[in-house]
């Protein structure tokens, strides 16, 4: 079931009345029915992974109550280490079993083995999941916070359907609290969520799909575009991935919201950003944090020599390329970012150049990057990278360019990109959120909604991040 289906609108809007007329006397009654929805909701993909999501949820309940109870560190090591265990160990051989094996591939062979594929099917959601619940066991390892009590609640804050999915990933300190409680209904909070679950679909939905259609056929056949087509198909995808997941991100948090229920911010408009830290604070901001509170802090972070700060960076980028998939082109953009990083935190490059210099750069960096990660494989991405940087009207093989493409809704998708990210710089952010009163809140309420039933395109194309 996905966000943008119309048998979601009839899942939400079902859970939204059953929940809301259960009152506030029924807590346990009401976290157990957001359970059995989430649970359904999940089971809708496929029903025979509910039980991965139970197997997290019942060993870290376990694990994080047995390691708050024990005196002896060497213990409550030993029993983060069963957590990080089974969980990693479910992501490992869900997701990289068969890269690693495709790697060892040509050893395995050169000794006289064989080496088959298992035909394994990647869980929907379960590198979000199953960060979300390390966090729980390393925040009580760390003493940072007490284990709840309620398998139930902890159950719910495993398996919450707006998040469950493709985040963002929410830390158990927020949430937790919240579900042991029944939240008052208020109205703007059903309004703001309403608002926000609303923008992220026309994000997703008008802006998003529009320009995926442009990228998928670019990225397709880049050896007979010229480089001003293969150059808006780059931009493009800029476009469509972070109107696709930061559009997944607002449906998420406005959906919880209505339900009486807070999420983090997932995404500041990352590419008004003018250094490449900046950019990762505004970029899928609970992956990034994770990464620096979880990885990179136990790593030692910055607090060793210069290499080991630099080491430090460029494990952690590494394996957040890897996190987002079993590919080469993603160990590659971590490591670009890694390097990027480390580059300028060294050479100090933001503090010599004029801001529009330092955002021109981030955004070269960033999109060449993107490269790698829309990039199925690396000799599409070489293809792509020769093309960008080769005479418009030729071709790679040094032939005439027959096919300059300059499709006019993706150009005016882009411009659309460039016109809110500019605004959001000015006083109109305020009246981008539509607040309750406005005159205008109404009339472009009523557009957004006539937009979607109107201009969505045809088909169901699923979120990116959803292959994560």
């Amino acid at each position: 079931m996905n966000f943008a289906q119309a048998e979601f609108v009839v899942f939400l809007c079902v859970v939204l009345v059953v929940t809301w007329t259960m009152g506030a006397s029924s807590r346990r009654l009401r976290n157990g029915f957001l359970l059995a929805a989430s649970y359904y909701f999940y089971a809708y993909w496929d029903y025979r992974f509910c039980g991965l999501l139970l197997i997290s949820t019942l060993v870290d309940y376990y694990v994080a109550r047995r390691m708050f109870s024990c005196a002896s560190p060497r213990r409550r090591r030993a029993w983060l280490i069963v957590s990080l265990a089974v969980n990693l160990g479910m992501l490992g051989f869900f997701k990289y079993f068969n890269f690693f094996l495709d790697t060892a591939r040509p050893l395995i062979e050169s000794l006289g083995g064989h080496a088959g594929n298992l035909n394994v099917i990647l869980p929907v959601g379960i590198s979000f999941f199953t960060f979300q619940t390390l966090s729980y066991t390393i925040d009580v390892y760390r003493g940072k916070l007490r284990p709840t009590s309620s398998l139930l609640d902890f159950a719910l804050y495993v398996a919450f359907f707006p998040q469950l999915v493709a985040g963002p990933i929410v830390r158990a300190a927020s949430l937790l609290p919240q579900l042991a409680v029944v939240p008052p209904f208020r109205y703007r909070m059903m309004y703001g969520g309403f608002q926000q679950l609303l923008r992220g679909a026309v994000k997703k939905v008008l802006i998003a799909d529009r320009l995926a259609e442009t990228v998928d056929v670019v990225f397709a056949g880049v050896e007979i575009y010229s480089s001003v087509s293969v150059w808006i198909a780059v931009i493009a995808y800029a476009g469509q991935i972070y109107y696709d997941f930061s559009g997944y991100s607002d449906m998420a948090i406005g959906i919880a919201k209505m339900l009486g229920y807070r999420f983090p911010v997932n995404f500041r408009h990352p590419y008004l950003a003018t250094s490449m830290s900046d950019f990762w604070r505004r970029w899928h901001i609970t992956l990034s944090t994770w990464l620096r509170d979880y990885l990179y802090i136990s790593l030692g972070g910055s607090r060793g020599s210069t290499r080991s700060t630099q080491r430090n960076l460029m494990i952690t980028m590494t394996l957040g390329g890897l996190w987002h998939g079993a590919a080469v082109t993603y160990v590659l953009w971590g490591l670009w970012h890694g390097l990027a990083l480390v580059s300028e935190r060294y050479r100090r490059f933001t503090s010599r150049f004029p801001l529009v210099i330092r955002w021109s750069f981030v955004m070269l960096v960033v999109l060449m990057g993107w490269v790698l990660f829309r990039s199925p494989d690396w000799t599409t991405a070489t293809l792509v990278y020769q093309r960008l940087w080769m005479p418009w009207y030729l071709t790679p093989t040094g032939e005439t360019v027959r096919i300059l493409w300059l499709p006019p809704l993706t150009l005016l998708m882009i411009a659309i990109m460039v016109i809110e990210h500019a605004a959001w710089m000015t006083r109109l952010r305020r009246c981008m959120r539509l607040p309750i009163g406005a005159w205008y809140s109404g009339v472009v309420t009523a557009i957004m909604i006539w937009s979607l039933l109107l201009y969505a395109p045809r088909g169901f194309r699923p979120f990116v991040y959803f292959q994560f």
